[in-house]
């Protein structure tokens, strides 16, 4: 492959077992395995202050967010597991990305996004897998310019579905999960060649 896709892989989640971390890992194994060059973060290890315009003016972006955007910008597409918190995506997931939308001086608008391709996918341990969060952030990456891939997944009774190594249990999820990556990575690869 001449134009390798890089991809950033990240959960909408801090809990250091979330489900969602252990379910974007598996999409990026797939991804890797169809070529792309994958980059994993962990929101955890890049806390933020709750968005605010007052402590944008006084003291610029966070730190934390600068790194996320810069990560962000530098790469072609993200794999995102969301967890669904009262039937939306999770605050963490949504600071992060009002942070991260923020243009610096002279920049333009979106630049973390614009172009961006993504997939996205949830675990949890409801019945509907958190599908409903996942139409809000669908909605939210469409509006700020990411082209949302249709094939998404989500993994219902999550506490049930993985094995001790991070795997899926079921064979056939595990494969769906990691043709999401893989079809990210094919997509990408078009785009950028």
């Amino acid at each position: 492959m001449t134009n390798r896709p890089k991809i950033l892989a990240f959960a909408g989640s801090t809990r250091e077992a979330s489900y969602n971390k252990l379910l974007v890992k598996v999409a990026a194994a797939g991804a890797t395995a169809a070529g792309a060059e994958v980059t994993y973060v962990d929101l955890r290890d890049l806390p933020m202050p709750l968005f605010d315009e007052d402590l944008e003016a006084k003291e610029g972006m966070p730190e934390n967010a600068r790194k996320l955007k810069e990560l962000m910008v530098a790469h072609d597409g993200f794999l995102i597991a969301s967890p669904e918190y009262n039937s939306s995506i999770t605050p963490v997931l949504k600071n992060a990305i009002d942070w991260v939308s923020r243009p610096a001086p002279g920049e333009p608008g979106l630049v973390a996004f614009t172009g961006k391709v993504a997939v996205i996918m949830s675990a949890s341990p409801g019945g509907m897998g958190g599908l409903r969060g996942l139409v809000h952030l669908r909605s939210i990456l469409g509006n700020i310019n990411v082209l949302v891939l249709p094939d998404q997944k989500a993994i219902p009774q999550a506490f049930e579905a993985f094995n001790a190594d991070g795997t899926m249990k079921d064979p056939k999820q595990q494969d769906a999960v990691e043709n999401l990556g893989a079809k990210l990575s094919n997509v990408l690869s078009k785009l950028i060649a």
